[in-house]
């Protein structure tokens, strides 16, 4: 009895499917329930294309665009995803007729092939007019013809054509098996990259559990015909797992096949030692390693500086230089490349001495240094304000200047405020032939935006664009930062549009700046609707984004508000740091609410948090303007008990203070103690005495300043011009 009648024409790259057939159930081919329709009977026709037949009438279908032969992706949707939203095999049985005619001439000549090969590995294909030959595409029929593909071609693309092929003609995805076949073929036929994606395809189909891990291990065994091919397909699978973020799943899989006396490979054990290092597990990190000794992997210096920069990183300098003396137990040379983490790191500490004797001995050792150590020295000696020591580095080891010393020093020059040299040296740069990039413009013109030149800034800006270089997302917010620091909010809200409008996604340091740029101008109407739309944009606020917040709060005046936000982080699991504290406390100082202010005092002591020169600050220019001195002097000394060291603004506070209330002995033992650390008085300290002297009543009370800190200065081998001295007090413009 002939079944209703119902056609699917394909014609895509030259693919054109026709199905004829009658409804019945799916049933699933793979034990992991990857879903499969019903496989096809598969013959050739008189003309030489491949057919699945089980009826004889055929109508027309609309065409389905979008399938090409030269697919390479590893994910196939099913067919109905080309079509209509239902599934289109609703109407037609899933062991329907299938008939395909390639157009294109690769498919036909791959075809041929793929006939010729398997007629004589025994297939009987035979003309449709013979059904008892038809070949069911079922998951045992496509695993031994992908196999008899390759063992008789040692083709892998050959086999991948007719992997792709199969699973249109099936119009669903291959079987667990069947991938790993696949797998198999391509390792043994070096298309690594091609296996790699199948392999990704499988891990990402589930996430990490043990079972479907267990099942992959197990299905890649049983399908392998080689031991050499299983080892790398093993070593892959470990790698995408370890790309996947699934480390411990990784290590897990590592080791099941150790059990099978299977390792993988170096470069794949290197992956996973760095995924095991950023991810804290450290001790797993070793462990590792010495099971990779233990199967004769021979170390070398990459994996050991692995372990070198994870000290590092963490500023465990010791570790790091001992490990790196070390290598050679274990049989490894060290390289530039691990002496270059160490000597990266001693100059990011400002450990500048011990960086540049490094790069001395390497030199004296005969090892060729690279452009990484020695610019990592002149960066560092910049950036601590060295930068005639930078250039002598940069001489003795005959180092060409590049773009990234070129910024070590325009970065400092910016930092310094010398926009004149800073510009100077960028256009020598220049000059030389060196481009300048992204990031040396985003420097030029932040140093113009903070010394509050917008013009000049702007004028880089303009350059960068002529010169094809697009600005970055700190480009932008070095320009939002210079607007808000010129209160020009206007043209910072038009910066940061425009950053969005060129395709940028504004980051939380970009929300930061215009949030804070709104709260130093009193728009806290606009700080708080920023702050939603940085949520709504996905962009989590920082502490950064709340000491902003609460700062705003606190120049109006809301410091019982900004008290009531920090409460609430607090009880969400959100951790202030000590500007969030300082800025508080600030606020109820300069209220006179010491009470409160000690609240927070001791609730930054409750979160191990120790209070820093700015702290004390903060809370002795409260004490002093409150003319609590008693107060402050008590602070004073519990914050010299700590180990805080005072700075000149702290020195001259607190002396003020004294002098406010007259008592000019207490702020001359200031002065003496501050001398004593090597900080000079300055016109503040001074004005300051003559304040107290005056309050003393005392006749000539500039004088009577001068002659006492005179005396204070020669005690400690200080002369000063007397009469410079005396009118720098008078005069307090100076």
């Amino acid at each position: 009895m002939k079944a209703s009648v119902s056609v699917i024409k394909v014609c895509s790259a030259g693919l054109k499917m026709i199905v004829w057939g009658k409804k019945e159930p799916s049933r699933l081919f793979s034990s992991v329930a990857v879903g499969a329709l019903d496989s096809s009977p598969l013959f050739l026709d008189e003309q030489g294309d491949f057919i699945s037949v089980n009826s004889h009438q055929q109508d027309n279908f609309p065409s389905l665009g979008g399938i090409s032969a030269d697919y390479t992706g590893v994910h196939h949707e099913p067919l109905h995803a080309f079509g209509k939203k239902d599934n289109i095999f609703e109407a037609v049985d899933y062991d329907e007729i299938l008939r395909y005619t390639f157009y294109q001439q690769t498919d036909y000549n791959e075809l041929k092939r793929i006939k010729f090969i398997l007629k004589s590995r025994g297939w009987n294909i035979d003309s449709r007019n013979n059904s008892s030959n038809m070949i069911v595409l079922d998951e045992c029929n496509i695993m031994r013809i992908l196999n008899d593909l390759f063992e008789e071609s040692r083709d892998a693309a050959l086999a991948l054509y007719f992997y792709r092929w199969s699973e249109r003609c099936k119009g669903s995805e291959h079987t667990v098996r069947s991938i790993c076949t696949m797998i198999h073929i391509l390792v043994a036929g070096n298309m690594n990259h091609r296996a790699m994606d199948l392999i990704i395809y499988l891990v990402r189909k589930n996430d990490g559990e043990d079972w479907w891990c267990n099942l992959l291990l197990k299905v890649l065994y049983d399908t392998n015909s080689e031991r050499r091919v299983l080892g790398i397909a093993y070593s892959m699978l470990v790698d995408c797992y370890t790309k996947e973020n699934m480390t411990n799943v990784a290590l897990k899989l590592t080791c099941q096949m150790n059990h099978l006396s299977i390792f993988p490979s170096m470069g794949v054990c290197n992956s996973l030692i760095r995924a095991l290092l950023d991810s804290e597990q450290v001790e797993l990190a070793w462990d590792l390693l010495e099971e990779m000794q233990s199967q004769g992997l021979a170390l070398n210096a990459s994996i050991i500086s692995l372990f070198i920069h994870n000290y590092c990183s963490k500023g465990d300098l010791g570790s790091g230089w001992k490990l790196l003396m070390e290598m050679k137990t274990y049989g490894i040379k060290p390289d530039i490349v691990a002496y270059t983490i160490l000597i990266d790191s001693l100059s990011k500490m400002s450990l500048l001495r011990e960086a540049t004797s490094i790069l001395f001995k390497l030199n004296q050792m005969g090892m060729s240094l690279d452009s990484v150590s020695v610019t990592s020295v002149i960066d560092g000696f910049c950036k601590a304000g060295h930068c005639v020591k930078a250039i002598a580095v940069l001489n003795i080891f005959g180092l060409s200047p590049n773009i990234y010393i070129y910024n070590s020093f325009i970065s400092k020059l910016c930092t310094d405020g010398n926009m004149d040299k800073a510009s100077s040296v960028f256009h020598e740069m220049s000059y030389l032939g060196l481009l300048p990039d992204c990031f040396c413009y985003t420097t030029i013109i932040g140093g113009y935006c903070k010394s509050r030149n917008m013009n000049v800034a702007l004028n880089f800006f303009g350059k960068m664009f002529k010169r094809g270089i697009m600005p970055s997302v700190a480009t932008y917010t070095a320009l939002v930062d210079g607007y808000c620091r010129h209160e020009d909010l206007e043209m910072a809200e038009h910066a940061f549009q425009s950053m969005i409008l060129a395709g940028l996604v504004p980051d939380s340091i970009a929300y930061n700046t215009l949030i804070d740029g709104y709260g130093k101008k009193g728009y806290l109407h606009k700080a708080f609707g920023l702050l939603g739309t940085m949520k709504s944009a996905g962009i989590r606020p920082d502490v950064v984004t709340y000491n902003c917040v609460i700062h705003s709060l606190i120049l109006r005046g809301y410091v019982s508000e900004a008290k009531g936000i920090l409460d609430e982080l607090i009880r969400r699991g959100f951790s202030p740091d000590a500007v969030t504290f300082t800025t508080l406390l600030s606020g109820y100082s300069k209220k006179g609410n010491f009470e409160e202010a000690f609240l927070v005092w001791f609730y930054m002591s409750e979160h191990h948090m120790q209070p820093d020169v700015v702290t004390c600050s903060a809370l002795l220019n409260g004490y002093c303007k409150a003319r609590c001195m008693k107060e402050a002097g008590a602070l004073f000394r519990q914050m010299l008990d700590i180990g805080l060291v005072p700075d000149l603004m702290l020195y001259n506070t607190l002396i003020h203070g004294f002098c406010c209330v007259g008592n000019t002995g207490d702020a001359c033992h200031l002065v003496n103690m501050m001398v004593e650390h090597g900080i000079s008085p300055n016109n503040a300290t001074h004005r300051a005495l003559v304040l107290g002297h005056e309050k003393e009543c005392i006749q000539n009370p500039v004088e009577t300043a001068v002659s006492r800190v005179q005396k204070i200065l020669l005690k400690h081998g200080i002369s000063i011009d007397v009469d410079q001295y005396r009118t720098s007090v008078q005069e307090p413009g100076r």
